[in-house]
């Protein structure tokens, strides 16, 4: 059973300029803090992915991770972090990338997954929808195939979910922002 989108939209903070002038950070926080909802959250992407051919899950940084790792507990497989440069401490390969207001990189270890892994990505939220598609760049790299995309908030406005859409990734979100 999938629930209202309107339950955790409800509990995603809006913080205005941040981290810049007319930006709208919608911060998952308060969805995190709440029991409940991060129990509701945490079951709606379970009940997503239970009966997919998943191997792994990578979780990019860092808001990611909270998800994903949670996530890959509950479906009994392997996570993978996908950090900012410089924070892993063995052999990476990385990825730069495009931002919504600037650019930066993302690295993942060498040997993070092989060939053949299916992998489900998950994030916090897409906007330009820059920083998954050097996520799947880099499981690519490795072989993995990265079975579907997934994130808590779509900001569509911003046009990453379409193209990320029109380069082929199957795309999951829970909550769109869209008008708002």
């Amino acid at each position: 059973m999938l629930l209202d989108p309107s339950y955790l939209r409800d509990r995603i903070r809006t913080v205005s300029d941040w981290p810049e002038p007319g930006v709208q950070f919608r911060d998952i926080t308060p969805l995190l803090q709440c029991p409940e909802s991060l129990r509701v959250l945490v079951q709606h992407f379970v009940l997503r992915y239970m009966h997919m051919q998943v191997d792994m899950v990578a979780g990019i940084d860092a808001r990611g991770f909270i998800l994903g790792a949670i996530l890959a507990y509950e479906l009994n497989v392997g996570f993978v972090p996908i950090r900012k440069k410089g924070k892993l401490p063995f052999t990476t390969i990385a990825e730069e990338y495009e931002l919504e207001y600037g650019s930066a990189c993302v690295e993942m270890h060498a040997d993070a997954c092989k060939p053949g892994d299916r992998v489900v990505l998950i994030d916090d939220l897409i906007a330009t929808g820059g920083t998954m598609m050097a996520g799947r760049k880099l499981l690519e790299r490795l072989g993995a195939i990265v079975v579907e995309g997934a994130a808590i908030v779509d900001l569509p406005e911003l046009g990453g979910s379409k193209l990320l859409r029109e380069s082929g990734l199957e795309l999951f979100t829970v909550v769109d922002f869209s008008g708002h």
